[in-house]
């Protein structure tokens, strides 16, 4: 995050805001500015990420589902747009003890033994270990001592939009966001890798948010994504993971999608949409048969 820090001081908080008297090292003047820097990020990653996915990736045949909540757009960006600032006060504290140097980040590739392929190695390690911590931090949050007053929120949204990606309780949204933050304090990770992989995870939320699943079909049983998660937003106790099935199949948790089975929310919509247009043609067609037998005995009446 200091990248960032760095960027907004030299080109304008240092030029425009704060006085030449206080320094860009001082502490206070760093918690004010992350502060800035993380709503105002947090804010347009948001919104621009799951702007782009509902008008062009999400399926909005279900909008159309009974368990929509009307207006539900809406509900979803107010409640978010509430709970980001108070998600951001604890992450704030965390990226400011990074800036610092209290975790394990570099600058340069050249500063790590392993060059290259220590940044593609802490790739995947971020990927695997955050998505082993989230998948325990997200099942500890559906206890049913913890649901009720943390979690319960999010699942307000029981077809959600990608608008729902960050409806969270602000302590839920902050815990589940505490394994990107763990692993810089424990490995050593390129710091603008670490922007990119951060970028990277609040966009994954969003997408297994839209009510698609784009993943290649050899990739369907390893792949946590929307399709799984739409089922974890149904049926509550299933496909707790973030990135990966991994976690689910060892605790006994993961629920095959069941649009793979074309019994989805979505083919729902449409299935009962179907049947109830061939009911009310069933409906006309009879009562164009009564009507027209109904001439012919008028007629009949006529000639006689």
């Amino acid at each position: 995050m200091d990248i960032v820090l760095n960027l907004v001081d030299h080109h304008f908080f240092t030029p425009y805001v704060y006085p030449p008297t206080w320094p860009e090292d001082d502490p206070y003047r760093q918690l004010i500015t992350l502060f800035i820097i993380v709503n105002m990020g947090g804010y347009f990653l948001y919104l621009a990420t799951a702007a782009l996915s509902y008008f062009f990736l999400y399926d909005r045949t279900l909008m159309r589902h009974p368990l929509y909540i009307p207006n539900q757009v809406s509900k979803e960006i107010t409640y978010a747009c509430c709970s980001i600032p108070l998600m951001s006060v604890p992450t704030n504290l965390l990226f400011f003890l990074e800036v610092r140097g209290y975790g394990k980040l570099y600058d340069n590739i050249e500063e790590s033994k392993w060059g290259w392929s220590g940044v593609i190695f802490s790739c995947i390690t971020f990927i695997l270990f955050t998505d082993a911590l989230i998948y325990w931090i997200h099942r500890f949050l559906h206890h049913k001592t913890i649901y009720k007053y943390i979690h319960k929120d999010h699942h307000r949204w029981k077809v959600p939009t990608p608008f729902a990606s960050h409806a969270f309780h602000p302590v839920d949204g902050f815990l589940q966001s505490c394994p990107y933050h763990i692993y810089a304090f424990l490995f050593p990770l390129h710091k603008f890798t670490y922007l990119i992989l951060f970028v990277f995870v609040n966009m994954w939320t969003v997408s297994i948010h839209d009510g698609n699943y784009h993943v290649p079909e050899p990739l369907k049983p390893v792949v946590n994504g929307s399709a799984h998660h739409m089922d974890h937003h149904l049926f509550y106790n299933y496909n707790y993971g973030q990135f990966f099935t991994l976690w689910d199949r060892i605790g006994g948790s993961f629920r095959h999608p069941s649009s793979f089975e074309g019994q989805g929310p979505a083919e729902e919509v449409l299935r009962k949409e179907a049947e109830k247009a061939k009911l009310q043609n069933g409906h006309s067609a009879s009562n164009g048969t009564r009507a027209s037998n109904g001439n012919s005995l008028s007629n009949g009446k006529k000639f006689e």
